[in-house]
């Protein structure tokens, strides 16, 4: 069954990753778009940007209103190169939780999927990801993994590169806060974070990167076509 037209052309590839937060997924798609030499595109990232921007403006990033306005307000020009998206401030904990609630919104998701879409379709093709590449986003993607890990082990890698920012954080609180994101990751009713039918789920627990990357090259190599 040929893939639907955002998906790419028949010469393009499109790998989507999901998972939680501090799975590691982000630090992976950035090596293997570098070793497939695909573009990439951290989609947690836009909604990290209209969270951000909402608690900047003084509102709630809870408020549907109020991210809905700030998701349609993006310029996807600006978006292109990248830089928007590499604001340290993006990162920071705070600009996470932000994410995690307006990630919650119905019109907020429909305001960047075609931009996520369009990104995808660009040659020669991509790597996305996110929480609903594979389910929604590109669900006809080449290849799907959803990367995972312990919450433990996700609040610990966490922990540490707070710390190593120069940020004070709790590792009790960071925990607390891993949990409280998942949860509502995984309940909202619109793109909840679950695997795609069709990923590989790579639980990255006892890996470390070096071995997460070989792996998802492993899996990816036995599915690209033979154009690439």
């Amino acid at each position: 069954m040929p893939r639907p037209a955002f998906e790419g052309h028949l010469k393009t590839m499109i790998i989507a990753i999901d998972g939680p937060a501090a799975a590691g997924k982000g630090t992976l798609a950035r090596r293997l778009a570098a070793h497939f030499g695909l573009n990439y595109l951290d989609t947690g990232g836009l909604y990290r940007l209209v969270g951000w921007t909402v608690v900047r403006s003084g509102g709630d990033p809870a408020d549907p209103a109020s991210a809905t306005a700030a998701a349609r307000a993006l310029d996807p020009a600006a978006l292109a190169d990248g830089r928007l998206l590499a604001d340290p401030a993006l990162r920071a904990e705070g600009a996470g939780q932000a994410a995690s609630k307006v990630a919650a919104i119905g019109t907020v998701r429909e305001a960047l999927l075609d931009f996520q879409r369009a990104f995808a379709d660009r040659d020669p093709g991509a790597v996305l990801d996110g929480r609903d590449i594979g389910t929604v986003v590109c669900p006809g993607a080449d290849a799907k993994l959803f990367v995972t890990a312990s919450v433990e082990c996700r609040a610990a890698r966490r922990l540490k590169e707070l710390l190593d920012k120069g940020e004070q954080a709790i590792g009790e609180r960071v925990l607390e806060e891993m949990r409280e994101r998942d949860a509502r990751d995984r309940a909202r009713s619109v793109a909840p974070l679950v695997p795609a039918a069709d990923a590989v789920v790579l639980d990255t627990t006892e890996l470390d990167a070096d071995a997460v990357f070989a792996k998802a090259v492993a899996i990816i190599s036995g599915r690209r076509p033979a154009s690439l």
